[in-house]
């Protein structure tokens, strides 16, 4: 393994010495997310110093979800542009990360080969399974994440933290509640989140959605129905996006919001951009749980420069910087205890706001992908006529 993890890591370097002042392999196209302003800074300090260590430029193709990189990969298959493809590097879990796979459309496996793998804390399973799909080196953790709620504690004294007291403190509070509209990840993760939780059989989750989905999902169905009427603007408008609900908090029309990220709101407090009242929980009987990756096209027009641009990604530089709540708060998907002293510190010194909850008691594993597409049409047919 480390011979070949070496092997991997010199014949992208010198393939990429190989061609020069190339400009197109050495310049990354990275379709990732652009709706964070803290996410899209970080990428950019990123870029920032593979241009300094490699001579790699990252061009961050901000997209409103990675959805629509998917789309575009399988249309420049059709289209048979199986070499020289417009994107090098996805930022990508879950349901598109199986898609793709399933498809072939994936370079790999490679991600556990790259240089820096063997620091990753390979015990955590969600930087080997996503959304129930064994990665296979097909896709290089990046990043850790809870479903975290966020609320206004200058309002609420003893907040509600399982599915039954939410419900009835939004039926107390009407208008004060809201969530993200799926197909948006944090809307979609909070159907997940109440599903995990409702459902009497959470263990037919792990598989495919079978004819019982009306069967297993009835109880969120009911929930959403008895919330709805009570929540900002009657639940019959929502907010597009886990910045947008976040706004929504920040001006006082909601005392609510949540996002994968436990240090949202304290980097937002830290930026002004939230209440220093605002504060964080995980709900009652497990906090939905995953890790986000990075995965490479089959067809990339600059394979070598990606998975040097990656093996950064993972270094324990730029996961340290990444973990800083000033900068994103990400947690790091390194095994801490495999770094040196010094590197290590980094991370140990690291500063927590007082809207970070602590790691929560117990975590949901992701249901299987096939569940997203499926909760996703249910949500839209039942609450968007």
């Amino acid at each position: 393994m480390i011979g070949r993890r070496v092997a991997l890591w010199a014949a992208a370097s010198i393939a990429l010495a190989a061609h020069g002042d190339d400009a197109r392999v050495r310049t990354v196209y990275f379709n990732a997310w652009g709706g964070d302003p803290a996410i899209n800074d970080y990428i950019a300090w990123a870029g920032e110093r593979l241009e300094q260590e490699h001579g790699i430029t990252l061009r961050h193709v901000k997209v409103g979800d990675i959805s629509e990189a998917v789309v575009r990969l399988n249309a420049e298959h059709a289209a048979g542009r199986d070499n020289g493809g417009s994107m090098d590097l996805l930022w990508i879990n879950g349901e598109n990360f199986a898609a793709l796979k399933n498809a072939g459309l994936l370079y790999g496996p490679w991600a556990q080969d790259v240089d820096g793998a063997a620091r990753i804390n390979w015990q955590n399973p969600t930087v080997r399974v996503d959304g129930n799909l064994a990665t296979d080196g097909y896709e290089l953790p990046w990043g850790s994440v809870a479903l975290t709620f966020f609320y206004d504690g200058a309002r609420i004294a003893t907040p509600p933290n399982t599915p039954a007291t939410l419900l009835q403190w939004i039926e107390n509070n009407p208008g004060r509640f809201t969530y993200v509209q799926p197909p948006s990840f944090v809307g979609t993760a909070f159907l997940k989140q109440l599903l995990l939780l409702l459902t009497p059989a959470p263990d037919v989750l792990q598989s495919p959605v079978a004819e019982n989905f009306d069967e297993v999902t009835e109880p969120i169905w009911n929930w959403l129905d008895r919330a709805h009427p009570s929540m900002w603007r009657r639940g019959r408008l929502f907010p597009l996006s886990g910045p947008a609900q976040r706004e929504l908090l920040a001006v006082g029309e909601i005392d609510w919001s949540m996002a994968y990220n436990p240090s949202d709101a304290s980097r937002a407090i830290e930026n002004g951009e939230l209440p220093v009242s605002i504060r964080g929980l995980h709900l009652r009987g497990g906090a939905l749980a995953n890790s986000h990756f990075v995965a490479i096209p089959y067809n990339a027009g600059a394979r070598d420069s990606a998975i040097l641009a990656a093996a950064f990604l993972i270094s324990p530089e730029a996961q340290a910087h990444k973990a800083d709540e000033r900068i994103w708060g990400d947690t790091t998907v390194l095994n801490l205890k495999k770094l040196t002293p010094e590197a290590r510190a980094r991370f140990e010194r690291a500063e927590h706001g007082a809207a970070t909850p602590p790691p929560p008691a117990s975590t949901l594993s992701e249901p299987h992908p096939s569940w997203n597409d499926a909760l996703e049409r249910a949500w839209l047919q039942r609450y968007t006529r």
